[in-house]
């Protein structure tokens, strides 16, 4: 006769008593999931998340109450979890995951790691760790209505980085500055421009207008004499906008009238871009506020206000934040973030306003705070029902039974089955994964006399292929070290070209990081010229090679609580079409 324990089998609470188990992220799924361990009966949990907390997450974060806003994410979720059961050994962590102290010795002390994250580098982080380790993974996502669950183990299942993820829909800079056509060009130009008057100046991110524009081709010489700008207004001349704005004082209409008059006018002498297009209109700050009038009404972030209650909103917007320059000192700079209101009001104010001279629709302050943060709306109870599965799945794990795990989609509506939970055989692993393949290996397009190490460390090592902390020789018969983990070691590389190094076609680089005890082989395939804006590409991942979602795009794009990445918990190159399909999968008792 099996013994039970509660609910459970005596084996299996035996086991979730002694073993030990790590939580990465303690947000949306990670309170849920930490309440939910504890109640289960799981005596020995480490949780681990940078994060603080801001007031916009207690609806849903609910181990979170207002006295606690500020405060460690993972010490608040560890001292509410124990009130649910005291008895429960709970270590936690405020730090990064990415740090180094967490190493594959860190993680090989865990019988089971469980994912509640909310961004695509610390997923791929923790999915190559738990490969180094060879420790089962499990891993989710939500995005709204929608969430997903799934289980990554070595050699047996696929894993984070098998299929491709449709990369985060990028805009080229000559539409940004030049030729917006939909509310979400004007809202990334605001939030270029905040950095540009107020955070860290970035060259990528430039607001002016882009006379570099090959559409255009125009002649400044005989058109600038058009443009009517007027010193006292603003456009004095092309120096650094911030540069231009603390000369000012940060005068609100000086800045008003350089950037939605000077520079709209200095925009419509390029003639060409405007024969196929509606031109802009520019606004005049002295004009607009003789004839204000403000009809507006409603909640706050739901209402939409004329031009000149969004001026007054950037004026107001503008001394607020020009304050807490001021405050901070000389040399300060500001971090934009979707949660403070005068960095919010804006972008919100500068979008519109925008948005208004190239005759779109605005905005409400919630709309674009929706699409300036890339997020969408977190719904609790998509968070609870997938920290439910994920348990479930650890209950699987633990009772040996790791052939009945399955990838499970939770949809906003029911399949042809009328089910809204629906399981899937998990995926074997991808022959092709550049990440558990036995041999990992990537062939990259780029041109030689172009791309510089830095690029390479920064832009392809690092960020496109997830590596932490990469060292790079050239596989030239003498190990020639392109790019070294140790601080400073490499440094006067990075200005120089790759073709410097004698790398051309065919070229074998050796990227590896001990941290994630990784190793992978990048094939040089050198081109003279790519796309526009292009630095270089991944041989056969191309972004519209990802496996294209099958519900609403907007929905499936971004991960909920914050996430700036558009990183998909899927693993599955079935993807939410799977779920549409009937399926007879079931779930063994635990």
């Amino acid at each position: 006769m099996v013994q039970l324990v509660g609910s459970l089998r005596k084996e299996l609470a035996d086991s979730i008593s002694t073993c030990k188990i790590l939580v990465v992220g303690a947000g949306g799924i990670g309170c849920e999931l930490l309440k939910n361990l504890v109640l289960t009966g799981f005596k020995n949990i480490e949780v681990i998340d940078l994060d603080t907390i801001d007031v916009s997450n207690l609806n849903r974060q609910f181990l979170f109450q207002k006295k606690h806003v500020g405060k460690s994410k993972a010490q608040v979720a560890k001292e509410s979890a124990l009130q649910f059961c005291p008895s429960a050994n709970i270590t936690a962590y405020h730090d990064s995951i990415m740090n180094p102290d967490y190493n594959v010795e860190f993680f090989r002390k865990f019988m089971l790691v469980m994912n509640a994250l909310d961004n695509r580098a610390a997923r791929n982080h923790v999915n190559r760790m738990c490969l180094a380790a060879d420790i089962p993974l499990i891993e989710s996502g939500t995005a709204g209505y929608l969430g997903q669950v799934t289980v990554i183990k070595k050699g047996m299942t696929e894993c984070y980085e098998c299929q491709p993820k449709p990369a985060q829909k990028t805009f080229p800079g000559c539409t940004i500055r030049n030729t917006p056509s939909e509310p979400i060009h004007c809202i990334v130009w605001a939030k270029y421009l905040f950095n540009q008057l107020f955070g860290e100046e970035d060259a990528d991110q430039e607001v002016s207008p882009d006379t570099a524009d090959p559409e255009a081709a125009w002649n400044p010489e005989e058109t600038a004499a058009r443009a009517t700008a007027s010193d006292k207004d603003g456009d004095i001349k092309r120096v650094s906008t911030k540069e231009w704005a603390r000369s000012t004082g940060y005068d609100p209409v000086k800045l008003f009238n350089k950037l939605f008059k000077d520079d709209i006018m200095y925009l419509l002498t390029m003639d060409k871009l405007w024969k196929k297009r509606k031109a802009p209109t520019p606004l005049d700050w002295h004009q607009l506020e003789n004839s204000a009038h403000d009809t507006s009404s409603g909640l706050k972030d739901q209402q939409v206000l004329d031009v000149w209650g969004y001026c007054q909103l950037f004026q107001h917007s503008v001394e607020t934040l020009r304050s807490q320059l001021q405050e901070k000192g000389e040399g300060a700079e500001l971090v934009w973030d979707k949660d403070d209101p005068p960095a919010m009001d804006f972008v919100t104010a500068a979008a519109n306003l925008r948005m208004h001279i190239f005759s779109m629709s605005m905005k409400s302050r919630f709309d674009v705070k929706s699409m300036a943060g890339n997020i969408i709306p977190a719904i609790a109870t998509t968070n609870a029902v997938i920290a439910g599965l994920i348990v479930l799945e650890g209950l699987k794990i633990l009772s040996g039974e790791l052939e009945s795990c399955r990838t499970i989609f939770l949809n906003k509506c029911p399949n042809l089955r009328k089910k809204l939970l629906v399981p899937c055989v998990l995926d074997p692993p991808s022959a092709n994964c550049y990440v558990c393949a036995s041999k990992p290996e990537v062939t990259v397009k780029l041109n030689v006399h172009k791309t510089m190490v830095l690029t390479l460390q920064d832009k392809i090592v690092k960020e496109r292929f997830g590596m932490v902390a990469p060292d790079v020789q050239i596989e030239d018969g003498k190990g020639t070290i392109l790019i070294s983990s140790e601080e400073g070691e490499t440094e006067a590389n990075n200005s120089k070209f790759l073709s410097d190094f004698g790398i051309r076609n065919g070229s074998r680089l050796q990227a590896d990081d001990f941290l994630q005890d990784y190793t992978l082989l990048i094939n040089v395939l050198h081109v003279e010229d790519l796309e526009r804006d292009v630095e270089f590409e991944v041989v056969g991942e191309a972004p519209d090679k990802a496996p294209p979602p099958q519900t609403n795009q907007e929905e499936v794009n971004s991960i909920t609580n914050g996430n700036k990445d558009s990183a998909q918990p899927s693993t599955s190159s079935k993807g939410y079409e799977a779920a549409k399909q009937p399926q007879t999968v079931t779930f063994p008792p635990p």
